[in-house]
């Protein structure tokens, strides 16, 4: 049995222009990876895709308006799940006062070379 103690965990800046906390991302586990994202009133991550990567968004606090592939944006809010197919287009944007905070959960495990920047 594995336990990791994430109470100190770090938080960063990421490219994608929002804040993250890896929660879970090991070479011992190549299934699966784990961060939390935090994204600050008013605004946006860049549009990206995952290049062989399936991600999934867990919303846990705030609201916000996801973007996948050509599909128009739709709300989320706490407790809901969005999908997001690997190769897709996506971006999300919180357009309200408080912070956009939701886990990110790829497989499998989030590596950056897959991440791919589609912003002009």
């Amino acid at each position: 049995m594995t336990v990791k103690d994430n109470q100190q965990l770090a938080e960063y800046y990421f490219e994608e222009e929002c804040y993250i906390s890896e929660f879970w991302n090991e070479n011992t586990d190549p299934d699966v990876s784990i961060a939390r994202a935090r994204v600050m009133p008013g605004q946006k991550t860049r549009k990206h895709s995952l290049r062989s990567t399936v991600e999934r968004y867990c919303i846990i606090s705030g609201t916000g308006e996801v973007f996948i592939g050509d599909a128009p944006g739709q709300q989320v809010q706490a407790n809901d799940i969005v999908y997001i197919p690997a190769d897709v287009c996506q971006h999300i944007a919180n357009h309200s006062d408080e912070a956009l905070v939701f886990l990110a959960i790829c497989s499998p495990r989030f590596e950056p070379q897959n991440y791919i920047d589609l912003e002009d």
